[in-house]
C-alpha cells in the first residue's frame, strides 16, 4: 500500500490516516524514503526537518482537515519557530527563526507535517530555481530542464510524488509558473485573503502572497478554507467568502463570462502549441455552458514591468539588509552578482521613484478592475514556452534578466497589480509530454469563481497526479 500512496491527492492520505489504514509516521517515512530517493537527482530541497516532523507526530494530532498529510514549505517569507532561517541564502549564516509565520501555525493546526524547505532562486528573483550555492533544481519531468520559480523546488516535489502538496508565494507568477512547467495546480489567492505575518503585513508591495502548489483542485480549495483569513494587526482584508472554497467544487458553476486571449501583452512570441492549449481549453468551457470570446485587459505592462523591477529590487534589499543585522556581517558582499547589481539599483533609487513604482501598480489594478466587470474569469497562457533548459534564464546583467523574465511570463505579473486570486491548471501537454498550464484569473476576491471553474474542468478533464518517474 505504501507504494501507491504517491498517486493519492493530500485529502485522501488524510481519510487514510483518519479511517486508521495508514499512520501519520508511515506517511512520513514514506515521504522522507521519497526524497532520499529523487532529491539527490532533483535538488528540491533546502532544509530538511525530519526529526522535528517526527517531533510533531509524537506530540499528537490536531482534529484538521490534513491531519498527518507530509508538507514542505518554500526557503522564502515563512518561518518556523527553532529552524534556520534560510537553507538557500548562506549569507544568513545559522541564524534562526524565533517564531513561527502565522501561516505556518495554520499549516500545522491544519494537521500537516512539516518536514522540510524547498529550493529556490536566491531572493525569490527569478522564474527558475538555480541558486549558486544550492544548485539547481530540476523538473521531474525531465531533470535537464527547469521547474519554474521561485516556487520552483516546491512544485517539482509535488509533481515527483514526494508530497501531495506543498507551500508557495506568488509575486509575479512565483507559483503558477512552476505549476504549469511541473504539471499541477497553482492557486495565488487574493490579496492577503492569507497572512504573511507576524514580521509583514504584505510583499512587494502588495503584489505577493502565499498559498500552495497541489496535485488536485480539491486540496487547494480545502487548504484554503484552513488557512485564509486575516491575522490580528493585518492592515487590511479581502472580504470574506460566500461560503467555503471546497464548497464551490460541489457543484459546476453557473455560466460565466469567460474571456480568453493567446497573445503575449508584450508582443512576443507564444509556442503554438500552449496557444492550441489555451484554444481547446477555452472550447471546452463553451462545451461546458459558458460564454466564451477572444478580450484582453489591455494594460501597459512595459510600466508594469518597471515599477515591479523596482518594487522587487527594494523588498530583496530589506532581506539582505535584515541579514546582515542578524548576522554582523555584510550580506550583500555575499549575494550573487546578478542581484547584487540589482539590489545596487534600487538602493540608489529615490522614495518618490519607488512611490510612482505603486502607483503605476495600483493603475494597472484598477485597469484589471474595470475589465473584471464585464467578464468573469480571464484565460490565458500561463508562459510563453515550456519548462526551459536549465541556464535558459540566465543573464549577466539586470536588463538581460528582466527581459527573458517578462517575456517567458507575461501573463502572470498583471494579477499580482490588481490583487485578483489566479490559477494554473495541468490542462495539456506537449507533443513531447512537458506540461502546458493554462492560467485562469478573475476579479479580486473572486477565489471561489476559479475555484468552481477549476472543478468543473478537472472533472471534465482529470490529469496525471504525478510525473512518470
Amino acid at each position: 500500500m505504501i507504494a501507491s500512496l504517491q498517486a493519492l491527492d493530500a485529502t485522501e492520505l488524510a481519510a487514510l490516516v483518519a479511517r486508521r489504514e495508514v499512520s501519520a509516521s508511515e506517511l512520513l517515512e514514506n515521504a522522507i524514503g521519497q526524497l532520499d530517493r529523487l532529491n539527490p537527482s532533483l535538488n528540491v530541497l533546502a532544509q530538511t526537518f525530519y526529526d522535528r516532523a517526527r517531533a510533531q507526530i509524537a506530540a499528537g494530532l490536531p482534529a484538521g482537515p490534513f491531519a498527518g498529510v507530509p508538507f514542505l514549505v518554500k526557503d522564502s517569507v515563512i518561518e518556523l519557530a527553532g529552524t534556520p532561517v534560510s537553507g538557500v541564502h548562506g549569507w544568513f549564516g545559522g541564524a534562526v527563526s524565533e517564531t513561527s509565520s502565522t501561516l505556518a501555525e495554520r499549516h500545522a493546526a491544519a494537521g500537516l507535517i512539516t518536514l522540510g524547505k524547498t529550493t529556490i532562486p536566491e531572493l525569490s528573483l527569478s522564474f527558475t530555481s538555480e541558486p549558486a550555492r544550492h544548485g539547481a533544481a530540476r523538473n521531474p519531468w525531465d531533470p535537464a530542464r527547469s521547474p519554474g520559480g521561485s516556487s520552483g523546488g516546491s512544485a517539482a516535489a509535488v509533481a515527483a510524488g514526494i508530497v501531495p502538496m506543498a507551500h508557495g508565494t506568488d509575486g509575479a507568477g512565483s507559483i503558477r509558473v512552476p505549476a504549469a512547467h511541473c504539471g499541477v495546480v497553482g492557486f495565488k489567492p487574493s490579496r492577503i485573503r492569507t497572512p504573511l505575518g507576524p514580521a509583514i503585513a504584505e510583499g512587494l508591495g502588495g503584489m505577493s502572497y502565499a498559498h500552495a502548489l497541489t496535485r488536485s483542485v480539491r486540496d487547494s480549495a480545502a487548504l484554503l478554507d484552513a488557512t485564509a483569513g486575516p491575522a490580528a494587526g493585518d492592515p487590511y482584508a479581502v472580504p470574506p467568502p460566500e461560503r467555503p472554497f471546497a464548497h464551490e467544487l460541489r457543484a459546476d458553476p453557473p455560466p460565466l463570462r469567460i474571456a480568453l486571449t493567446t497573445a503575449s501583452p508584450l508582443g512576443t512570441a507564444v509556442d503554438p502549441e500552449i496557444v492550441a492549449a489555451v484554444e481547446e481549453t477555452g472550447a471546452l468551457c463553451a462545451e461546458l455552458g459558458h460564454h466564451v470570446a477572444h478580450a484582453a485587459p489591455g494594460y501597459d505592462i512595459v510600466a508594469l514591468a518597471a515599477a515591479w523591477r523596482l518594487i522587487a529590487g527594494v523588498t530583496a534589499l530589506g532581506a539582505v539588509t535584515r541579514a546582515t543585522r542578524l548576522t554582523g556581517k555584510d550580506a550583500l558582499a555575499q549575494v550573487e552578482p546578478l542581484n547584487a547589481a540589482w539590489l545596487a539599483e534600487a538602493g540608489a533609487a529615490s522614495a518618490s521613484a519607488y512611490a510612482a513604482a505603486i502607483v503605476t501598480v495600483h493603475a494597472i489594478g484598477r485597469r484589471l478592475g474595470a475589465f473584471f466587470e464585464q467578464w468573469d474569469v480571464l484565460v490565458s497562457p500561463v508562459t510563453s514556452a515550456v519548462a526551459p533548459p536549465l541556464g535558459a534564464l540566465a543573464a549577466t546583467d539586470v536588463d538581460t534578466f528582466n527581459r527573458k523574465f517578462w517575456e517567458h511570463a507575461p501573463f502572470t505579473c498583471a494579477f499580482n497589480a490588481s490583487g485578483g486570486p489566479a490559477m494554473s491548471l495541468p490542462l495539456a501537454r506537449n507533443a513531447a509530454g512537458l506540461p502546458i498550464g493554462v492560467h485562469f484569473g478573475a476579479a479580486f476576491g473572486r477565489d471561489g469563481t476559479l475555484f468552481a471553474l477549476a472543478g468543473q474542468l478537472e472533472r471534465a478533464r482529470p490529469w496525471p497526479v504525478t510525473a512518470p518517474l
